[in-house]
């Protein structure tokens, strides 16, 4: 059966914990290459990492070309003697389906796959009646892992082999409350760093001795922080820096440390690059110190950047579709963590739009499949205006 919910089933079933598979690809590749799409299972490795399976999918050769991505692993199901179902069942309970990746993002995959599949069969086994356009799957088993060898791999990969993708149709769990409230079109940006600061080591009997960094620590966290980055901008809300812990690494009461840590994370919008926020932190701490405190940012590495697709014509036929099925006109929102959408967006407009969110990574993660129905109606809508 190639119905979404025939499909989730089959997928929820594959333990794929990620970056485990379990399978969860060959469900995927089975049905497509039935289909008549050209399918290449692509594995990428990095030393100190596990190997990872991905999975690309394209029928037809011209454009337009949309693409549906998405991954099928999952995060772990913790206690599964606390389901009410096994984790990895599929089971259908008063219509509605659980298992661990009902919601985030099988599920999703699930009605795409079923959407197409539709969309082909009414159109002669073709994206357009006429033989043009084309439709892939971009799906990785790496995105709930370390996101090293999954989609931002992929995506190279298919370009080096002169792939070239219009739009992209993410399937993560976008609404908040129910099907068809939220798109979301962007994400803030993330970049993680560590302030340090120098003192001398010495006796809380003798501090003239000693440099406390403590209190000079405290006083930089609220000369970083206490001033707003921006005030937000046309699709975004307000950056926002938070420090997430302070240590110092002592014991002993009666020992003055000879340093000082303070991690944070910095939630960023279109108005900064990763550059100038950069620079505006650091010049934020040069003030602060004067010519007195000696401190320092070890800012960590980041491939979180910032992106938005602005409305337009491709997001005007998504909500189109989601209007016609839902009754809802969905909010377009920047909100929320990272996802895979940061890296497709480097080579096309991307949106993400999927099932609700709210039992993701919980227990009893589920969707009701009335649910499943109407995104792969959804999927159906955006699929037949974008060929029209």
């Amino acid at each position: 059966m190639t119905d979404a919910l025939s499909i989730a089933r089959d997928l929820i079933r594959c333990p794929s914990v990620t970056p485990a598979d379990a399978g969860a690809l060959g469900v995927l590749e089975n049905i497509l290459g039935a289909a008549g799409f050209t399918c290449h299972r692509v594995i990428f490795s990095e030393p100190g990492t596990a190997d990872v399976d991905n999975l690309y999918a394209r029928i037809g050769t011209e454009s337009p070309h949309i693409t549906f991505a998405g991954h099928t692993d999952v995060v772990p199901p913790g206690d599964e003697s606390a389901w009410s179902v096994g984790a990895f069942s599929g089971e259908v309970k008063e219509g509605v389906l659980h298992g661990r990746g009902a919601v985030d993002m099988k599920g999703g995959i699930a009605c795409s796959v079923a959407a197409v599949l539709e969309h082909l069969a009414a159109n002669g086994g073709k994206p357009r009646s006429d033989g043009k356009g084309s439709i892939s799957f971009l799906i990785t088993g790496d995105e709930e892992d370390v996101s090293i060898n999954g989609t931002i791999k992929l995506l190279k990969w298919a370009a080096e082999r002169g792939e070239k993708f219009d739009h992209c149709v993410l399937g993560e769990p976008s609404n908040v409350e129910t099907l068809g409230d939220t798109i979301k079109i962007g994400r803030r940006g993330s970049q993680s760093g560590t302030l340090v600061v120098d003192g001398v080591q010495g006796h809380v009997a003798y501090p003239h001795r000693a440099s406390n960094p403590v209190p000079d620590i405290s006083r930089l966290i609220v000369a970083i922080s206490d001033e707003p980055l921006d005030h937000g901008s046309a699709q975004f809300q307000a950056s926002n820096l938070e420090f997430v812990s302070v240590d110092v690494g002592n014991k002993a009461f009666n020992v003055i440390p000879g340093e000082a840590r303070a991690r944070f994370n910095i939630r960023y919008n279109d108005n900064h690059t990763q550059g100038s926020l950069r620079e505006l932190v650091e010049t934020r701490l040069a003030k602060a110190c004067g010519n007195r405190i000696k401190a320092r940012i070890v800012w960590e590495p980041s491939n979180s950047n910032v992106f938005v697709t602005k409305p337009g014509p491709f997001t005007d036929l998504a909500v189109s579709a989601i209007e016609e099925v839902t009754g809802r006109k969905p909010e377009l929102s920047t909100s929320g963590g990272t996802s895979d959408a940061r890296f497709i967006s480097s080579y096309c407009p991307v949106i993400e739009f999927g099932l609700v969110g709210q039992t993701m990574h919980q227990v009893d993660e589920r969707v009701p499949v009335v649910d499943l129905e109407r995104l792969t109606k959804v999927y159906r809508g955006i699929l037949a205006r974008y060929f029209a």
